[in-house]
C-alpha cells in the first residue's frame, strides 16, 4: 500500500481531497501541555461556557502528535479538552462526569491506543454517565472489547475505531507469524542465541523434519475485513501460494472473493475443518465471547496452525495450550494475550527451548499494529471522523451504526 496520506487507506477506499499531508514525526503541538490542556477556558463556570459557540471534544490520552495541520483544523472548529492524568483515572472521571465538569460536550477523541484507556472499560456505570449531547466516540485501535458499543449505539453514540489505519501493519505481522508457525523461527532464533552449541546443532538437524513450505496450504481468516483481506493478497496466489478461505458474519461480495481467490465457509467449524493455518483477525466476538475454544478447537484440522492478531479475550488459552501440548494444533503465534501484559504461563513454557518440542509457539507484545504510519493514522482518522459526524456527515469508520438509536 502507498502511503501518500496521513492515513493509510487501503487502495480501494477513497481518500478524502481534504486530507493534508505532514511530516512524520511532526513537532509538538505549540503550547500543548502534558496534561489538562484545553483550546480555551474552563467550561463549567461563568455564563459563556454554559453555550459554548463551538462543540467540545473531551480528548483523553497523550496529546497529538505528528498530525499538526490536521489538528490544527480540528482545534479551530471545536473546543478541545483534555483532562488531567487523574481525571483520567476511573474514580475521579466518574465524579467529573457526574458534576458535569467539561459541560455538554459532544465528542470523545482518544488517538493513540497506549493511553486513554485509564478509567477501564467503557461500560453502562460510565457511558450512562454521558450528557445527550455525545454524538461520537473516535478511537485509536482496531478492537473495541474495552467498549459497549451497542449500549453506546443505543445512546445515540457512533462508535468509530482505526482499524483502517493498522490493517497494513497487522497484515504485515501477521505474515511473519504464519511463517513462523510453518518454519518454526522461535526453535530458531532460540537455538542460534544458545551457550550450548548441541541447540544449534539439534535445530539444525531436527527443524527441518518440522518444517514447511506455505505453497497450496489452506490459509484459514477468521474475519475478512481490511485487515484479513491485506492478509489474504500477501499470503495468496500471488504471493506465498497459499489457498484462501475465510468465515465472518457477511458474506463479502463475489467480485472481492473472485480477486482474492477466496472461499467462504459459512461456519466457523467448516473453516477450521478445511485449514492449515488459522489466523484469528476479527475485531471482536459477535456475542462477546472468546471464538477459540475447546469445543471450537475439536474441529481443527489436525496438526493445523494458529495465529492471533485479534484480541487475546478471543481465545481460551488453557485450550489452545492443551491443543499444541497434545498435538491438535501443530503451532502458535500469539500476538496478543488475555491477561496483558502477562502471558499464558502454559505457552511461554512451550515457546522456550526447554520445552519437548521446541519452537511450537511464538509470542509477541502486543507489536502487530505497532509502527509510526499506523499512529499517524489513528490520529489522523480519529479526527477526520468527528469533523465528519459534528459536521453533519457520515462517520468513515463506525462499528455500530446497527444499534444507534434512530430519531
Amino acid at each position: 500500500m502507498a502511503e501518500p496520506n496521513n492515513t493509510p487507506y487501503p487502495p480501494s477506499t477513497p481518500v478524502p481531497a481534504s486530507t493534508p499531508r505532514s511530516a512524520s514525526p511532526a513537532p509538538p503541538i505549540p503550547n500543548a501541555s502534558p496534561d489538562a490542556t484545553t483550546s480555551r477556558a474552563p467550561h463549567g463556570s461563568g455564563p459563556e461556557s454554559t453555550t459554548p459557540a463551538r462543540p467540545i471534544v473531551l480528548h483523553i490520552g497523550d496529546p497529538i502528535k505528528y498530525n499538526p495541520q490536521t489538528y490544527a483544523e480540528f482545534s479551530a472548529l471545536f473546543d478541545v479538552v483534555r483532562p488531567s492524568a487523574e481525571e483520567r483515572e476511573r474514580g475521579e472521571l466518574i465524579r467529573a462526569l457526574k458534576e458535569r465538569r467539561w459541560g455538554d460536550f459532544s465528542a470523545i477523541f482518544r488517538p493513540f491506543w497506549g493511553t486513554g484507556g485509564e478509567m477501564g472499560r467503557w461500560d453502562a456505570e460510565l457511558i450512562d454517565l454521558l450528557p445527550d449531547s455525545v454524538r461520537i466516540f473516535a478511537s485509536a485501535g482496531a478492537g473495541f472489547d474495552w467498549a459497549d458499543t451497542q449500549l453506546l449505539g443505543e445512546k445515540g453514540i457512533i462508535y468509530c475505531n482505526s482499524g483502517l489505519a493498522a490493517a497494513e501493519a497487522v497484515a504485515d505481522f501477521a505474515v511473519a507469524m504464519v511463517i513462523s508457525t510453518f518454519r518454526h523461527l522461535p526453535w530458531c532464533m532460540s537455538a542460534a542465541l544458545s551457550p550450548d552449541p548441541s541447540a544449534f546443532q539439534a535445530c539444525h538437524a531436527q527443524a527441518t523434519g518440522a518444517s514447511h513450505t506455505l505453497r497450496g496450504r489452506v490459509l484459514g481468516l477468521v474475519g475478512f475485513g481490511n485487515i484479513g483481506q491485506q492478509i489474504a493478497a500477501k499470503l495468496g496466489h500471488a504471493a506465498f501460494g497459499m489457498r484462501v478461505a475465510y468465515h465472518d458474519v457477511v458474506r463479502r461480495p463475489a467480485a472481492l472473493e473472485a480477486a482474492l481467490s477466496a472461499s467462504f465457509h459459512s461456519t466457523l467449524a467448516s473453516l477450521l475443518a478445511a485449514s492449515d493455518c488459522v489466523v484469528l483477525c476479527t475485531p471482536a466476538s459477535p456475542d462477546g465471547h472468546p471464538l477459540i475454544t475447546a469445543e471450537t478447537l475439536r474441529h481443527v484440522k489436525p496438526g493445523a496452525r494458529f495465529v492471533n492478531v485479534a484480541r487475546g479475550s478471543l481465545v481460551d488459552e488453557d485450550a489452545l495450550a492443551d491443543a499444541v501440548e497434545g498435538g491438535l494444533v501443530s503451532a502458535a503465534a500469539l500476538d496478543v494475550h488475555a491477561t496483558e501484559p502477562r502471558v499464558h504461563p502454559r505457552l511461554a513454557k512451550l515457546a522456550g527451548l526447554e520445552a519437548e518440542r521446541p519452537g511450537r509457539v511464538m509470542l509477541t507484545c502486543h507489536n502487530a499494529g505497532g509502527t509510526v504510519e499506523t499512529h499517524v493514522g489513528f490520529e489522523e482518522l480519529s479526527m477526520r471522523n468527528i469533523m465528519a459526524v459534528l459536521g453533519g456527515g457520515e462517520a468513515v469508520t463506525p462499528v455500530n451504526m446497527e444499534f444507534l438509536r434512530r430519531v
